[in-house]
């Protein structure tokens, strides 16, 4: 019994196009596209960032019980010793007062006269050494409020060295991703024509393929260049399902 066989044929006026097309697609079907050609790639902080960073490495020296040294005033000891020694050149006239009043008195050696003399002394040491340390708390209060302020500019430094150390890194990040994004859309390009091709093909003859079609749309402006960048790998994923119709 015979068996008959139906068969669709293209118009002649398209056999020439399509043979030609099935011969461009036919080594596009079991190539492998080399992924890495368009692998993405991270900036490299820039001498801002690296520089703030090791920059901060050092603000140690800024925090603590010794941070107040390096700024304490060269002068601070020669005003103290200018402040003492007129402190107790004062003492020396006042006790020579007591000793004139003694003697004026006729009190002067007796018992009287050197309890005086020695409640003045020591009320005298005591006054030094409070005035000493009152000078000392000021210069170190100094030196702390004057690291205070260092270690405050530092920080201000650095955050503003960061912000635009990361403008250069945003900028050079944009090229590299354009870079990967054109490396991406030149191996693609071979399949993205000949599905282009195919559609048209299959508008003009219907039945030569199937009704699924493929196109091609840029995709919208990014949120970021990185991001951009993964999100354009679900339309590389998408283009080899879009072969399918040439099957």
């Amino acid at each position: 019994m015979a068996v008959e066989q139906t068969q669709i044929l293209p118009a002649p006026v398209l056999e020439g196009a399509l043979t030609a097309f099935t011969k461009k697609l036919t080594p596009l079907m079991g190539q492998t596209i080399d992924t890495s050609k368009y692998a993405p790639q991270v900036a490299a902080q820039t001498a801002l960032q690296t520089g703030a960073s090791k920059d901060a490495l050092g603000l140690g020296s800024l925090v603590g019980p010794q941070a107040y040294q390096p700024f304490m005033s060269p002068y601070q000891q020669e005003v103290m010793d200018t402040t003492l020694s007129e402190f107790d050149r004062q003492q020396a006239i006042q006790q020579t007062g007591l000793r004139d009043q003694a003697i004026a008195a006729g009190a002067y050696g007796g018992g009287r006269e050197g309890v005086q003399q020695a409640q003045f002394m020591n009320q005298g040491a005591m006054n030094r050494a409070q005035l000493q340390a009152q000078l000392l708390n000021q210069g170190f209060q100094q030196a702390q409020q004057a690291a205070g302020a260092d270690l405050q500019a530092r920080q201000g430094l650095g955050t503003y060295q960061q912000a635009m150390g990361q403008a250069d890194q945003g900028f050079a990040q944009a090229g590299l991703d354009a870079q990967t994004l054109a490396a991406r859309e030149s191996l693609y390009e071979p399949f993205t024509r000949l599905g282009l091709v195919g559609q048209q093909l299959a508008a003009i003859n219907p039945g030569a393929f199937g009704s699924t079609t493929v196109g091609y749309q840029s995709g919208a402006a990014p949120a970021s260049p990185m991001s951009s960048f993964l999100g354009g790998g679900a339309g590389i994923g998408g283009v080899l399902g879009k072969l399918g119709i040439f099957g």
